[in-house]
């Protein structure tokens, strides 16, 4: 239960952070965004450490600077398929492929689940279709560039939760912190990189900083997850962060839910409930 509630509050910081994170998106580039949420992500890393610890042994150091390539990879796969378009095609694919292979790998290194869980799993997968599919989704055909991004985006997002899931328990928040570290630099040379292209715009500073913060929290709430609980359920759960941008959307923009991104918010509550009683 308490690795189910953790994840809760993994999956909805990350749907915050996408949320903020994509509005500041829409006064600069993107890469502007990023640079200030990126060291708002570290800072609240470093700040945790005297409270939770941090060994900076070679499982920590290994798994973490490789969750924080996937970390980039996924920032720049996920704003692809953003930009070749359409999203509300293939942002059910990108949630997804990033719920799958996390489960697909606890289920392989022995994770099993009960009767409730075989039924929450599935229906859980099927809510986060459902959530992230915007309007219109279906009316478009992607191209099969736009396919490959969003597999390549859902991808990497699955590799950076497996990663930090098999790092070391015992090494705090080492893992994040290296993380962060490894993912800004690779942000960082990009944007120098494309420093031509990222135009004068100054970024929402507040906006951006909080959602470095909310990401931060996501990835720290995700990693005690994980050590306290199974993949499997983990990472479903986390998988589910589009209703949080889906809801602040609808509060904060006024923009409508669709019919069928509430029935995929019933289908949440009830999978995430079969998945408690595993």
């Amino acid at each position: 239960m308490i690795a189910l509630l953790l994840a809760l509050g993994s999956s909805l910081a990350y749907g915050c952070a996408d949320f903020l994170g994509g509005l500041g998106a829409r006064k600069a580039h993107v890469l502007r965004t990023v640079m200030i949420a990126a060291p708002a992500s570290l800072a609240v890393e470093l700040l945790l450490w005297p409270f939770l610890g941090a060994s900076f042994s070679a499982g920590a150091l290994g798994w973490g600077a490789a969750s924080g390539i996937a970390s980039a990879a996924a920032f720049a796969l996920l704003y692809r398929t953003l930009a070749i378009g359409p999203m509300n095609v293939l942002s059910p694919v990108t949630a997804l492929v990033s719920a799958v292979l996390p489960v697909a790998v606890g289920l392989l290194q022995g994770e099993h689940l009960g009767a409730a869980g075989l039924v929450g799993m599935p229906l859980a997968l099927v809510a986060v279709i459902l959530v992230s599919a915007g309007h219109g989704a279906g009316s478009a055909r992607p191209s099969r560039t736009a396919l490959l991004s969003a597999f390549g985006a859902g991808g990497a997002i699955a590799l950076q939760l497996v990663f930090l899931h098999q790092a070391p328990s015992d090494t705090g928040v080492a893992p994040l912190i290296i993380g962060r570290v490894v993912s800004s630099a690779v942000i960082l040379a990009a944007a120098g990189l494309m420093y031509r292209r990222l135009g004068s715009e100054r970024p929402a500073y507040a906006m951006s900083t909080a959602a470095g913060v909310l990401d931060s929290m996501a990835n720290l709430l995700f990693l005690l997850a994980a050590r306290s609980g199974d993949l499997t359920v983990v990472a479903v759960i986390t998988a589910l962060y589009p209703a949080g941008t889906v809801l602040l959307a609808r509060s904060v923009l006024a923009e409508r839910i669709r019919r069928g991104q509430l029935v995929g918010l019933g289908t949440a509550a009830v999978a995430v409930s079969l998945l408690a009683l595993t």
